[in-house]
């Protein structure tokens, strides 16, 4: 009914404006003035819609900053729900736990309040699987010693899957064979974890099939559910992991890695578990393989990552402010068509916040876009 009483009150109004313009002897174009109102209606509900967005976000980021008991220890709560398996589609099977990390602000709060990784600003890889074919290998990747590799679909993530065990993948590079790492750089990657089975990744910090060995004589960083670590060289484990009890479901780690010339730090979720002063080695190159456990691949037992992303480390923000008079940062993520900050966002958000604390006589102001 409100539709029809709509068409029926342009309908007069291009009547009465085509009569008037008539008798005046003006000419009026009629369509392009109901197309020029209509469109200006559309920009003013727009506006309506994205200011009541930024008063979310504004809410969300004034929550992060109130201070909450600290809690210790993984969040093992959460939904389980049971997946489809279908090998030929690229959609497998497993328990997934319910991330709410992610989506409640408060857990938020608890978890990251201390977190100090803040991602580099200039990207040099990133990957976040969009655009891929279920079951064809990653575009962006390149397989090193064979294995398997495919694009999937887990729930409603697009992932890739290590289907056989100790299979290994290199970013696509340009120039693959030259030191493809500035002297600061991270990385970034989630990785899912099976409570029946020991999962482990590994990351090696020279290209497998292009570059060699031999320049970067160090053992791979391992990476477990509470643990990670370089043998011989430095490792650590995710705090008050003892005391979380039995975890029934998979659950995905955001793992962060930091390098700063000569330092490695190593972060996951929330935790910095591995502070190497110095590696002693120059990077070049990024191999990620997964663990040669004979179960990799079997249904209901998988190794998944997602949302790869390597960039150049960013110089200090009090810095950065003085010499560009603004601050650029990528590094405040949010969940897909949602107003609810990535946890991972904490790091540089706790920048920001110590440099204001740290020069009060600074004023800022937030502007931002997101790409979706």
């Amino acid at each position: 009914m409100k539709y029809s009483v709509l068409f029926t009150v342009i309908t007069a109004l291009l009547f009465l404006v085509t009569t008037e313009a008539k008798t005046q002897k003006v000419k009026v174009n009629v369509k392009e003035k109901v197309v020029e109102e209509t469109d200006n209606r559309a920009n003013r509900k727009t506006d309506e819609v994205i200011d009541a967005g930024f008063d979310k976000i504004e809410e969300g980021i004034g929550n992060i900053f109130k201070k909450k008991e600290k809690k210790t220890g993984d969040d093992a709560s959460g939904q389980d729900t049971d997946r489809e398996e279908s090998g030929e589609t690229g959609t497998v099977s497993g328990k997934n736990r319910t991330d709410e990390k992610g989506s409640n602000q408060s857990q938020l709060t608890l978890k990251w309040n201390k977190y100090d990784f803040v991602p580099g600003e200039k990207i040099i890889f990133e990957d976040n699987q969009g655009g891929e074919e279920n079951g064809e290998f990653p575009s962006r990747w390149d397989i090193a010693g064979g294995g398997s590799v495919e694009n999937a679909s887990f729930g409603d993530q697009n992932v890739i899957w290590f289907k056989e065990a100790e299979s290994c993948i290199i970013p696509f590079f340009k120039e693959p064979s030259k030191d493809n790492l500035p002297d600061l750089f991270t990385v970034e990657f989630d990785c899912w974890f099976e409570p029946e089975e020991y999962c482990q990744y590994y990351v090696d910090f020279w290209d497998h099939k292009n570059q060699s060995e031999s320049t970067i004589d160090i053992d791979p960083l391992i990476i477990n559910a509470n643990h990670a670590g370089i043998n011989d060289v430095g490792e650590g484990f995710y705090p008050g992991y003892e005391e979380k009890g039995e975890i029934t479901s998979g659950y995905w780690r955001h793992m962060a890695i930091s390098f700063n010339t000569r330092a490695l730090k190593v972060y996951l979720d929330d935790a910095r578990v591995v502070n190497i002063p110095n590696l002693g080695v120059n990077p070049e190159g990024l191999t990620i393989c997964c663990d040669p456990m004979n179960t990799v691949g079997t249904q209901g037992i998988n190794r998944f990552i997602k949302n790869i992303r390597i960039a150049e480390g960013a110089v200090k923000l009090y810095d950065k402010l003085m010499q560009d008079g603004k601050i650029v940062t990528s590094g405040i993520r949010f969940d897909v068509n949602k107003a609810t900050i990535k946890p991972e966002s904490m790091g540089i958000i706790n920048a920001i916040y110590d440099l204001l604390k740290d020069h009060p006589e600074i004023n800022l102001s937030v502007e931002g876009h997101t790409d979706s």
